[in-house]
């Protein structure tokens, strides 16, 4: 691959809220495009979490190539930075194979990463500081341990909630190893890709409507029994797998602390207050996201007809860098 058409190498991404339709809208482009799915779900990375998590069925990965879905065990920790560097092999392989990626998923922190380039720190997981930071944390309480951050860290505690203290554990974790803020480890450089965002939505209350019935056509699938069968195979609830939307509240059910129902209402209750955070992520006034409403338009035919107009653009830029090189001629 020569150096312009590496510059100019197309990335398709597909975001939205989950349950909205990622996962068949990018098959139906991957199969249109000769395109490859690089998945962006931090979920659905875990084997032997299927229903929970959503994951495509075995017919959808059949029907275009899929990566980064079932890669690691539900005890393992893939990590923001070991993402993002796979996620740029992959697509730089597909890319080699003449192949169209489209980046799919709905974690924004692992969507921005890849498409913002950010810098990661490699600082490997302390466990004794984490104990240490999340002990004080309990401790002093949440918002004054968020005040800690922004003492050292003041633009990484800006872009945190307190509430979130995993990450906040995170950002004093980083500091404390390196003596350097997250913040600065965290500068972004853009990758070399021509990206086309496209989103999907819907009015919230449909959304809303939509995932109570996914998350009951989960439950009638065996959702509990998928919780089950992984607590018998030793995976406690405190792992980062198992915090997952329905996870760890069926969990909480089968370890006789609430009720079934309880159980269920809390994961719809979890879902929206999750749906509400994606859309954070992805914020529907942001120009370089292209959103179709479902409730108003179809997505394929939509999107289908966005990406041939894109990589139309693409060829004829390209084209162009060809042309003032002098390469058209030759």
């Amino acid at each position: 691959m020569d150096t312009s058409e590496k510059i100019f190498s197309s990335l398709i991404v597909i975001v939205g809220p989950t349950g909205i339709g990622k996962t068949a809208l990018g098959i139906a482009l991957a199969q249109t495009f000769a395109g490859e799915i690089v998945s962006a779900d931090s979920r659905q990375i875990y084997r032997e979490m299927d229903i929970g998590t959503a994951k495509p069925t075995p017919a959808e990965l059949a029907a275009a190539p899929h990566h980064l879905v079932d890669v690691v065990p539900p005890d393992a920790v893939l990590t923001l930075a070991e993402f993002q560097e796979r996620a740029f092999a992959i697509i730089a392989d597909i890319h080699a194979r003449g192949n169209l990626p489209l980046l799919v998923g709905g974690t924004g922190q692992w969507v921005k990463a890849v498409i913002e380039g950010w810098g990661i720190p490699r600082v490997p997981p302390d466990p004794a500081l984490r104990a240490q930071l999340q002990a004080e944390a309990d401790t002093i309480g949440a918002e004054a341990f968020h005040a800690k951050l922004a003492a050292v860290d003041p633009d990484a505690a800006a872009k945190l909630d307190y509430r979130n203290v995993r990450r906040v554990i995170r950002a004093m974790e980083v500091f404390f190893k390196t003596g350097i803020p997250i913040s600065v480890h965290q500068q972004k450089t853009p990758p070399p890709y021509r990206i086309l965002q496209i989103g999907l939505t819907m009015p919230r209350e449909q959304l809303y409507r939509r995932i109570d019935a996914r998350i009951e056509a989960m439950m009638a699938a065996g959702f509990l029994a998928e919780v089950e069968k992984l607590l018998a195979r030793g995976y406690n609830l405190a792992l980062p797998s198992m915090s997952g939307l329905g996870y760890r509240q069926l969990g909480r059910h089968l370890q006789g602390e609430i009720s079934l129902d309880e159980a269920v209402a809390l994961t719809k209750k979890e879902t929206r207050r999750f749906i509400r955070q994606q859309y954070n992520w992805f914020r529907l006034d942001d120009p370089a996201i292209r959103w179709i409403d479902i409730s108003v338009e179809a997505a394929e035919p939509v999107a289908t007809g966005l990406v041939r107009e894109f990589l139309s653009s693409h060829q004829s830029h390209h084209q162009r860098q060809r042309d003032s090189t002098g390469e058209g001629g030759k």
